[in-house]
């Protein structure tokens, strides 16, 4: 038996599945724990799907069954699904430790901690990943599944612009297209439902930026202050990291936020640079070129001279970042 076909028999098998997605979620930890909720809705098998954060990201509100996410643990389960999460400590928050675990991601930093592991780390989105859980099985892909795991797709690999992005990868959009996923109205609903107050704290978070080490590392933030003054928050912020990555001479763009006492830094690369090795060494961790960490302690500016220093002492020669 292939661990996909363990992975559905534990599923079909179980009395009470709990799906964890990561705290901090991001469209593709929601959008595939929301296709495992359609399936198993579709097949009558009870379930929850747990996020901790009250306040979940808006531009995935489209996809069918988001209204059910909770942030309350069911009282009994035996099952418990992880989805994007790359190691256990993720979901941020106590499991019961006899229920069976299935791990499903795409991270490199994940530690096998599943009881069932479903892992590629070649992959661009952990949505690809779970598409394989339906194929692999023979599943049936319905119009809401496929529009879940377009998203997840669509959103971790930027539009299908990262590195990982391959024929394959076109395929599986081809099929879930097939199957009912609609790819102009997904990217509308999650590119073209921006708010007001993103707008006006992105000019804030920009007049911010500075450039580090000849150019090559560039560094912006954002104040709780500032979220107060335009109505945004912390979720209206985060792709302008991309943005500063596309200056050309940036090789590594940094996103540094203060929050509950921490700062947490969003570290984005280009041409093969390893962030990942980077957050590792802040407790950290993600994808080669895109990764994050915390440092431990809520002084921005201090968080930042900390990065910059560390990157100019482990990674910086030459006039380039090694």
């Amino acid at each position: 038996m292939s661990f996909y076909q363990e992975a559905l028999e534990t599923i079909r098998q179980a009395h009470y599945i709990l799906v964890l997605t990561h705290i901090n979620p991001d469209v593709d930890t929601i959008s595939c724990g929301l296709a495992l909720s359609n399936f198993m809705y579709e097949n009558k098998i009870k379930h929850k799907v747990f996020n901790k954060m009250d306040n979940l990201p808006r531009n995935v509100n489209f996809l069918n069954r988001f209204e059910h996410i909770t942030n309350k643990l069911p009282t009994s389960y035996d099952v418990v699904v992880y989805v994007d999460c790359g190691d256990q400590r993720r979901p941020a928050v106590e499991i019961n430790s006899d229920a069976k675990m299935i791990n499903i991601d795409h991270h490199a930093s994940n530690d096998y901690f599943g009881d069932i592991n479903i892992l590629d780390e070649t992959k661009a989105s952990t949505a690809e990943v779970l598409y394989q859980f339906f194929k692999q099985n023979n599943l049936k892909i319905s119009a809401n599944v496929a529009t879940c795991l377009y998203a997840g797709m669509y959103d971790d690999s930027i539009q299908f612009s990262t590195p990982r992005v391959d024929g394959e990868m076109f395929q599986i959009a081809h099929h879930l297209c097939d199957c009912g996923a609609n790819p102009s109205y997904v990217a509308d609903m999650l590119t073209k439902r921006e708010s007001l107050a993103k707008y006006r704290l992105l000019p804030l978070v920009l007049g911010s930026l500075e450039l580090h080490l000849e150019g090559t590392v560039a560094t912006i933030y954002t104040l709780p202050e500032w979220l107060i003054t335009t109505g945004a928050d912390y979720r209206d912020v985060e792709d302008s990291v991309n943005m500063i990555l596309s200056i050309s001479v940036v090789q590594i763009a940094i996103l540094l936020r203060p929050t509950n006492g921490k700062t947490r830094l969003s570290l984005r690369s280009k041409n093969g640079i390893d962030v990942s090795k980077i957050a590792s060494e802040f407790q950290g961790g993600g994808h080669k070129m895109a990764a994050g960490c915390t440092i431990e302690h809520d002084n921005v500016l201090k968080a930042k001279n900390e990065i910059i220093n560390f990157i100019k002492n482990n990674f910086y020669t030459n006039g380039g970042i090694q």
